[in-house]
């Protein structure tokens, strides 16, 4: 059986993101047991891992940070083990290279690009409900339907080529991104209904090449 570890680092709806890890494995997408945890040796281990994450960019970066050895095992795991990895919502923007949301923050660095205030003059901010997302093809990916967003801040990658899905809301803006083994979706796929928990089914199952 398969070990995925979701980050415990006092930011994100861990809750909810295990409750819906845990009802895809059971369904049958794949046999995993899924570890919530802030342990670096945990980490190594893991087959798969999952960093969610709510609330502002640099207080998650922070928190992130101090987690005593969890970024290094991290980027030992994900960027020099390959370990499929997927960030939700502040945990995708966290693979930035800086966050610009109340001053200028450092970010994982993982795919290039910044994490700015989303235009959509007119409209309320924060973002909040359903919308359309528009995939790409890709195995981790479902065809296009409707995901649950919450958030003031997107995405700008740097190279388009890591945008694997948009959506719409005042711009047209990043909704998922991808990177050989790193994706990362702005929305919440644990509140997605059907169309969040077939894309952690196919995380449970997706083998990046």
């Amino acid at each position: 059986m398969q070990t995925v570890a979701l980050i415990d680092y006092g930011s994100g709806n861990l809750h909810s993101a295990e409750k819906a890890l845990s009802s895809v494995a059971e369904e049958g997408a794949s046999a995993a047991r899924i570890c919530v945890t802030s342990s670096p040796k945990e980490i190594l281990k893991a087959d798969r891992i999952v960093l969610p994450g709510v609330g502002a960019f640099g207080a998650c970066m922070a928190a992130l940070s101090a987690r005593d050895g969890v970024i290094d095992a991290l980027r030992e795991a994900v960027l020099d083990k390959g370990a499929p990895f997927l960030g939700i919502c502040v945990g995708m923007q966290l693979l930035a290279s800086r966050g610009f949301e109340h001053g200028e923050h450092q970010g994982l660095g993982w795919i290039a690009g910044s994490v700015r205030a989303l235009k959509a003059e007119g409209l309320k901010i924060p973002h909040m409900g359903w919308n359309d997302v528009q995939a790409k093809e890709h195995a981790l990916f479902p065809p296009d339907g409707d995901a649950y967003f919450v958030h003031s801040f997107c995405f700008d990658a740097e190279d388009p080529a890591d945008i694997a899905a948009t959506a719409t809301y005042g711009e047209t803006f990043p909704a998922a991104i991808i990177r050989k083994n790193i994706a990362g979706v702005q929305f919440h796929p644990e509140k997605s209904q059907t169309y969040g928990l077939s894309l952690l089914g196919n995380f449970l199952n997706w083998e990046p090449s």
